[in-house]
């Protein structure tokens, strides 16, 4: 950092912002504003309109406009004469980035993408945004709002009022009336999901192909309530052909976001937070039911990467990884078969190379991507080895390289800290302990939901949003509140430490007074604590990570089999009876993957198992090492205070109870015996 930037002389506000996203920004020669009042006011109090360009820390053609016009001195002068300049952390600010990027979508009449560069009138009304632009058409772009501004005004003032009307109505959707869970639908829905896997390469058909994990956990939950076999090869092609792929850190472990090719080959190596949360949960259920070794694998590894270099010193979770290195798109992972053949012994190298896919001209713009095509098969009759011997090969030359990779320049690494990121992986962790039986992966998981706790929850249980060098600043969305119960009621599920349950309840009982809308009956995205925006928007559909609105109706529903409270019931039901129609009309059931799955447990009844005695731990660890979808567990050394656990008792003996809607089938000790009690095929 030269002296002038130590002193901030160069600076502009977003200076004393700690998000990294931001900060990369600081000394732009843009003179960019975090949002809030000061930025707000400027632009009503000049009459200039406002740019408000939305992005992350880890997003590639972020960086890419960034160096090509937001540091230009030429382009800065244009936008800071004429436009009051905002900068907006999408991570941070979630609620923002949806109403800019509704108005994108409906301006656009398609997709939009991050940086997000929204054009909007000094009262922060949208007339226009869109995505990249090289620099050349920025400066084209500037210069036509410009003009518009002084000469065309009352057409901007017409595109602000349709687009602001259109993002208002996005959401309207009233809570639908109870009706009964139909088989058919649910097959449906599931066939709606299987016709659009790849089942040769697995995923999403078509390229770019995204994780999407909530699509798979239904399918693998779909599968284990009703036997449907293809439901199971579409989630295994898909999660052996994303373990093989370029999109998993062959030598560190970890996910990348997505696969720009079909194959998933050549990722877009930003590693998010988020994903691999999800992906842990995902690879663990997978593991309880087939028992592939494979699986275990990226559990073992991904949560090994968490561990390098995802974790706070005090237990939270940071947020991503970015895609460049040194200015360079992927750098850090890739190989020449030159560096290979360095490294390892000439024999080692061939069959290393074979294995991996790694060619002398390079798999990826002149280099190697580390990836899986060749049937192990084949490598081992090729080069006469075993099994056991290819494995331990593998391994051995798999650390030299990461050795030899932890030298280079790193990525950058976003060090903020997501209350519902967090939760995700609180859940994956929770997952992955279920399904190997780790204590330290259980341990991991409850200092991060301590971390939270301590830091991030506040004695009337509102959450707070981020933390950052000690500080937390953004008050929370309904995703942080959706994600944390449910990650807080499954740590009470392993543990049976009723404070984690009793925290799901608070925080439950929190969202429905700030959150929710008594007139749509859905939940908002935002509190109705914070400063409203030009639109109150809600999630409704499910993409990468679960819509807010279906992950709370799916808590809700749980919650009904802990507490005697019939509004936690009736909320679920309702707010699923609304979407019903939608998701059967859409035919995207990809989009609505977490709705298909309350679905399911709401029209297949939910076992309550309690495990009362001395020897529950034992015994609860015996059960859930399965798989058992739609299954809440309770219980301890004592009866507790939930009504279901009582006299359920037994001097010197450990019971378990396998129950539906609170009628129970007789007790049994045997854990197998109570898995026998459970037949998902009914």
């Amino acid at each position: 950092m030269s002296s002038q930037q130590s002193d901030h002389s160069d600076a502009n506000h977003l200076i004393h912002e700690n998000s990294p996203y931001l900060l990369q920004h600081a000394y732009n020669p843009v003179e960019w504003y975090p949002w809030g009042e000061e930025a707000l006011n400027k632009a009503k109090e000049e009459n200039k309109m406002m740019i408000i360009s939305i992005g992350y820390a880890a997003c590639h053609w972020c960086h890419v406009m960034e160096h090509e016009s937001f540091e230009d001195s030429l382009v800065a002068s244009i936008m800071n004469e004429n436009f009051v300049c905002i900068k907006v952390d999408r991570e941070e600010r979630p609620d923002i980035d949806d109403v800019y990027m509704s108005a994108c979508q409906l301006a656009s009449g398609g997709g939009c993408g991050w940086p997000l560069n929204a054009f909007a009138l000094p009262d922060a009304r949208p007339v226009w945004a869109g995505t990249y632009f090289p620099k050349d058409q920025w400066m084209n772009v500037l210069s036509q709002f410009n003009n518009m501004w002084k000469n065309e005004k009352d057409k901007l003032l017409d595109y602000a009022d349709r687009l602001t009307s259109g993002i208002q109505q996005q959401d309207e959707i009233i809570a639908g009336t109870p009706q009964p869970f139909e088989k058919d639908y649910a097959d449906r829905m599931a066939e709606n999901m299987i016709l659009r896997v790849d089942m040769q390469h697995g995923g999403r058909q078509g390229a770019p192909k995204f994780p999407m994990p909530n699509n798979y956990a239904y399918l693998l939950a779909y599968h284990k309530m009703t036997g449907h076999e293809k439901a199971l090869e579409a989630v295994e092609i898909t999660l052996r052909e994303m373990a093989e792929g370029g999109i998993y850190d062959q030598l560190g472990g970890g996910f990348a976001r997505y696969s720009t090719d079909a194959e998933w080959i050549v990722p877009h190596f930003e590693k998010m937070l988020y994903d691999n949360g999800q992906l842990l949960s995902l690879y663990s259920q997978a593991f309880q039911l087939t028992g592939q070794p494979l699986y275990e694998k990226v559990i073992h590894e991904t949560i090994g990467w968490i561990d390098r270099e995802m974790t706070h010193p005090g237990g939270g979770f940071y947020s991503s990884l970015d895609a460049d290195s040194e200015g360079e798109e992927g750098k850090f992972y890739v190989w020449s078969e030159s560096e290979i053949d360095s490294l390892l012994e000439k024999d080692v190298a061939e069959i290393y190379k074979k294995y991996y896919t790694v060619t002398s001209d390079g798999n990826w713009e002149g280099t190697n991507i580390l990836y899986r095509e060749i049937p192990e098969d084949e490598i081992l009759a090729s080069f006469n080895l075993n099994s056991e011997a290819l494995t331990e090969l593998i391994a051995a030359a798999n650390q030299t390289l990461f050795d030899q990779r932890a030298k280079r320049v790193r990525p950058g690494l976003d060090d903020k800290i997501l209350t519902s990121w967090n939760a995700l992986m609180i859940k994956g962790l929770v997952d992955s302990y279920r399904a190997t039986g780790r204590q330290d992966y259980l341990d991991k998981a409850i200092r991060n939901a301590t971390f939270i706790k301590e830091n991030m929850m506040m004695d009337d249980y509102r959450l707070m949003r981020n933390f950052k060098d000690d500080q937390v600043k953004i008050n929370a969305f309904l995703d942080d509140y959706a994600f944390l119960i449910e990650a807080y009621m499954s740590l009470y599920q392993v543990t049976f430490d009723q404070k984690w349950l009793n925290d799901s309840k608070e925080l439950a009982d929190y969202s429905l007074q700030h959150f929710f809308d008594d007139s749509s009956h859905f939940f908002n995205y935002t509190s109705d604590l914070d400063p409203p925006l030009i639109a109150r928007k809600k999630e409704l559909g499910d993409n990468v990570i679960p819509g807010s609105n279906s992950a709370m109706a799916r808590n809700l529903n749980i919650l009904s089999h802990y507490f005697e409270d019939k509004e936690y019931k009736e909320i679920s039901d309702a707010l699923m009876f609304a979407l019903v129609e939608p998701i059967m009309q859409s035919g995207q059931t990809s989009f609505y993957s977490n709705w298909a799955l309350l679905y399911l447990e709401k029209m297949h009844p939910t076992y309550e198992v309690a495990i009362v005695g001395n020897d529950y731990q034992n015994r609860l660890q015996e059960m859930q090492n399965a798989y058992l979808p739609n299954a809440v567990f309770m219980g301890g050394e004592t009866e507790g205070d939930l009504t279901l656990l009582q006299d359920k008792l037994q001097d010197g003996l450990t019971m378990i109870y396998v129950c539906q809607n609170r009628v129970c089938q007789l007790p049994v000790e045997d854990p197998q015996q109570a898995l026998d009690q459970m037949n998902y095929l009914k």
